[in-house]
Order: C-alpha cells, then sequence, then structure tokens
C-alpha cells in the first residue's frame, strides 16, 4: 500500500544515555533537532539507544537518519583495541543500537547524515578504526576545539578553528560547489584506518580524514568530523549540507510514496 505523504519526511535521530544523579535518561542537543527541522525541512524522531530497539520496525516509518555527535567514544572494543584513557565516557547501549543500524541503512540506500561521533560510528560499524588521541600522534594538530576554557557548549569552543580541503568530485564538493571551507573542531578521536568502501570527502591541513561518503550506499550518505548544526541557521556551508539531506529524504519519502 503506497505511504501517505501528508508530512514531512521522517529522520530517526539516535540519542545518547545519560545519568543525572542516579536516574537513567536518553538526551538530544536542540541543535540537532532545530537543524533537521528548519535546515532540511524533515521531522526530527528521537531514536532511544538501549540495545533492544527493533530496528527494522523503526526504519519501517523513516525516510532519513541522522547521527549526532556526542561527549561519549564509541568504545574501542569494537575497533579491536583498549580503552586509551578511561577518564573519557563512553556509551555502550548507543554503540549497541548505532552500530547496527548504521549496517542496515547502508544495505537499504536509505539517507544518512552523520555529525562528529556519528562519522566515527560509521567508519567502525563497517569495519574501520579510530585514532583515541589525535593530539598525540606525531605530525597532527589537537583537534579538541577551546577543552575546558568555558564549558563544553560555548560559542569559543566550537568557533571556526581551521580550513579543509574537499576531494574535487565528490559528494560533498558536488553540495559545496567549493574547494575549501573553514570548520569548527571539537573531537579527540577521528578515523585512523577507514572501512572498506569509504571514500574520502574532506583533509584537514594535518592529513586527519575530516569528512567521509560510502561507496557501498546507494543512496545518499555523508559523514562530517565537524560540527555543522551548531550555527545552521546563519552558515551557507551548513545550510547546503542540511538542504542536501533533506533533498534526499524527500526523494526516498517520495519513492515509498509511489510503491
Amino acid at each position: 500500500m503506497p505511504v501517505a505523504a501528508k508530512h514531512p519526511p521522517l529522520v530517526l535521530i539516535p540519542c545518547d544515555n545519560r545519568m543525572f544523579g542516579d536516574v537513567p535518561m536518553v538526551v538530544l542537543y536542540n541543535r540537532y533537532f532545530d537543524a533537521v527541522r528548519d535546515q532540511a525541512g524533515c521531522l526530527p524522531i528521537p531514536l532511544p539507544c538501549t540495545g533492544k530497539e527493533d530496528l527494522d520496525a523503526y526504519l519501517s516509518i523513516a525516510d532519513g537518519v541522522m547521527l549526532t555527535g556526542s561527549p561519549a567514544n564509541v568504545h574501542p572494543s569494537h575497533f579491536g583495541q583498549n580503552v586509551h584513557d578511561e577518564s573519557l565516557p563512553l556509551d555502550a547501549m548507543r554503540d549497541a543500537t548505532t552500530l547496527p543500524l548504521i549496517r542496515r541503512v547502508v544495505e537499504l540506500g536509505m539517507p544518512l547524515l552523520a555529525i562528529c561521533r556519528g562519522l566515527q560510528e560509521i567508519n567502525v560499524a563497517l569495519g574501520g578504526s579510530l585514532h583515541q588521541a589525535i593530539q598525540e600522534l606525531p605530525g597532527r594538530d589537537d583537534h579538541r576545539g577551546a577543552r575546558g576554557r568555558a564549558g563544553v557548549l560555548t560559542p569559543e569552543r566550537y568557533a571556526p578553528a581551521h580550513p579543509v580541503a574537499i576531494t574535487s568530485g565528490g559528494c560533498l564538493a558536488a553540495i559545496l560547489g567549493r574547494d575549501e571551507v573553514v570548520v569548527n573542531s571539537v573531537h579527540g578521536q577521528g578515523i585512523d584506518r577507514p572501512a572498506d568502501g569509504v571514500r574520502v570527502e574532506a583533509l584537514a591541513p594535518d592529513g586527519q580524514i575530516e569528512a567521509i561518503s560510502l561507496a557501498a550506499h546507494s543512496g545518499f550518505s555523508l559523514a562530517l568530523q565537524w560540527h555543522p548544526e551548531w550555527r545552521a541557521s546563519e552558515d551557507a556551508t551548513s545550510q547546503k549540507i542540511f538542504a542536501a539531506f533533506g533533498t534526499a529524504c524527500q526523494q526516498w519519502r517520495a519513492a515509498r510514496s509511489a510503491a
């Protein structure tokens, strides 16, 4: 039966797990909601991450998936390493949901946009590995932003930090029509060994991978190491990225409606 197209495309956004005192809660920053709704033109749907979700049931109503950033890192056991810094937060329940979710979304070809941790999740889910502390690598920069200067969610920390060189002929180049943009930088981890089928879409000046797409994905796939949601209502680069994702979600919804 055709899908009724009476509302905008639905985008699943996996949530973080946090403890507030002794109370477990799911958390999703408003900026991600706002960007999906206001810039992509889609309806954001939070997805709890407990490892018990019926992913196919959720995906049956979705028109796209967006993976967000997070203070928590992907557990390094998923790419064959031990924890490097035990003071950093982890979110095993998010891992248990997003890693199989990514593999299923790639299989379906459903539109996929990922930010920061989301990029790292994609690479790990598909068999790649991560650097756990880029700042400790010879010849690499410290990508963690103004950590410790005024808290986590501050304009200072998310200020433009460095340029990225955009790969000619890639997905990101087609969206932006440019060969370089300046981005913020708020991450300690990043891609080490790219998974099979990962296409590099942008590089930082120190060689760190800043954006990827997926050769095995039949539709729209783009993952960014920076945070386009931070100033999405003001930044033209961010607006173009979310608009391209929104268009892909609309096309997916139209195809479902016609089926």
